[in-house]
C-alpha cells in the first residue's frame, strides 16, 4: 500500500517541474521578459543541448548487458501498434496524416518515466521498479526519440519540397495528346521517385548532424565500455555533461511555459482535441501495452508495472521536438499540463485496478 510518505515524494518530483513552467509563463504573460525570438532560442537550446546530454547520461548509466527482452519487445510492440492504429485512423478519416500520427504516437507511448515514473512506480513496486523504468527511458533515448526526429524531419522537409502546383492544366484528347500525356505521366512518376530520394537523403543528412544522433551512439559505446570493464568517465568530463543535462527536463518545463505564455489560452488547443488527448494517453496507452505484454508472457510484478507507466503522463520531451518543427506543439503541451495534473489519481486507478 501507498504511503502518505510516498505520496509526498511523488508531489515533491512533480511541483518544481510546474515551478518551472508558471516562472516560464509570468514571464512572457505578465513581464514581458522574452520575445518570440527568444522563446525560440531557449527550445533550440533544450532540443540541441540540454536533451542530447541527458539521453547521453541515461544511456550511459545503463547496464546494457542486463536488459529485460520481455520489457522491451512489449515496447516495442506497443509502439508498433500506436502507429498502425493511427495510421489506420487518419486513413479512414482522411485527415492528419504522417503529422497525427506523429503526434498519437507521442501522446499515447512516451509517458514521463524519467522524473515522475521513478517515485510513483517505485512506491508501487518497490526498488525493482528502477531499474525497469530505466530500460524504458533508454529504449525511449535510443530508438524512439530517434524514430520521432526522423518522421519530423521527413514531415518539415516534405512540406518544403512540394509546393503546390499553380498553373492550369489543358486537356488535348487527340491521339498525338494523349501520348504526350503518357510521357509526362511516366515523366512524374520518375520526377516523384527522384523527389522522394531527395527528400530522404536531406533528412538523413540533417540527423547525421543532429546532436541526438551523435548523443545516443556516444551513449551506447559508452554504456558498452563500461559495464564491461568497469571503466568511469574522468571527472572534469562527467561534470560537464553533468552540469548541462541536470537542468535538461527543467529547461524543457521552462520552454513548455513560455509556449504557454505566448498563447491566449493556458489550454492551447480546443476542449475536443483535450478529451482525445487525454483519452490516448490514459486509455489507449495502457490497453496498447496490456494487448502487448500478455501474448509475451508478461505477468505479475513485471506486468504491473509495465501498464502502470504507459498510464503515466506524456513526456516532456516530445513537446520539445513538435516545438522546434512546430507540428501541434499545442496538443502536446495540452497533454504535458492536464497530464501532470491527473498524473496520481490515474496511476493509483489503475494500481488499485491491477491489484485486485
Amino acid at each position: 500500500m501507498i504511503s502518505l510518505s510516498d505520496v509526498y515524494h511523488v508531489v515533491a518530483a512533480t511541483v518544481p517541474l510546474y515551478v518551472a513552467m508558471i516562472l516560464a509563463y509570468i514571464s512572457v504573460r505578465w513581464w514581458k521578459f522574452f520575445t518570440a525570438e527568444q522563446c525560440c532560442g531557449i527550445n533550440k537550446f533544450v532540443a540541441k543541448f540540454s536533451i542530447p546530454l541527458l539521453s547521453f547520461q541515461i544511456i550511459s548509466d545503463n547496464n546494457l548487458y542486463k536488459m529485460n527482452l520481455q520489457l522491451i519487445l512489449a515496447d516495442f510492440v506497443q509502439k508498433i501498434l500506436a502507429i498502425a492504429l493511427m495510421g489506420a485512423v487518419t486513413k479512414i478519416t482522411s485527415r492528419g496524416g504522417l503529422n497525427w500520427i506523429i503526434t498519437g504516437l507521442s501522446l499515447s507511448t512516451m509517458p514521463n518515466t524519467l522524473i515522475l515514473g521513478l517515485p510513483v512506480l517505485k512506491a508501487m513496486y518497490g526498488s525493482e521498479a528502477d531499474v525497469l523504468l530505466a530500460q524504458i527511458v533508454v529504449l525511449q533515448s535510443v530508438v524512439w526519440y530517434n524514430i520521432l526526429l526522423f518522421l519530423f524531419e521527413f514531415t518539415t522537409t516534405k512540406a518544403a519540397a512540394l509546393a503546390p502546383a499553380s498553373e492550369a492544366i489543358e486537356i488535348d484528347i487527340t491521339e498525338e495528346g494523349l501520348a504526350k500525356e503518357e510521357g509526362e505521366e511516366a515523366r512524374d512518376s520518375n520526377g516523384r521517385r527522384h523527389k522522394t530520394r531527395s527528400i530522404l537523403f536531406t533528412v538523413a543528412r540533417k540527423l547525421i548532424y543532429n546532436p541526438n544522433t551523435h548523443a545516443t551512439i556516444l551513449g551506447l559505446i559508452w554504456a558498452s565500455i563500461r559495464f564491461r570493464w568497469g571503466v568511469k568517465l574522468p571527472e572534469v568530463i562527467d561534470r560537464s555533461i553533468t552540469i548541462l543535462s541536470t537542468g535538461g527536463l527543467g529547461m524543457a518545463m521552462f520552454s513548455l511555459g513560455l509556449f504557454m505564455g505566448s498563447r491566449t489560452s493556458i489550454i492551447a488547443c480546443s476542449i475536443k482535441m483535450t478529451l482525445v488527448a487525454m483519452g490516448m494517453k490514459f486509455l489507449m496507452g495502457p490497453a496498447l501495452m496490456a494487448a502487448s505484454s500478455l501474448p509475451l508472457g508478461l505477468k505479475g510484478r513485471l506486468l504491473r508495472v509495465a501498464i502502470v507507466q504507459a498510464a503515466l503522463p506524456q513526456g516532456i520531451v516530445p513537446f520539445v521536438f513538435a516545438k522546434e518543427y512546430n507540428i501541434h506543439p499545442d496538443v502536446l503541451s495540452t497533454g504535458v499540463l492536464l497530464g501532470l495534473l491527473v498524473a496520481l489519481p490515474v496511476a493509483l486507478a489503475y494500481y488499485s485496478l491491477l491489484s485486485l
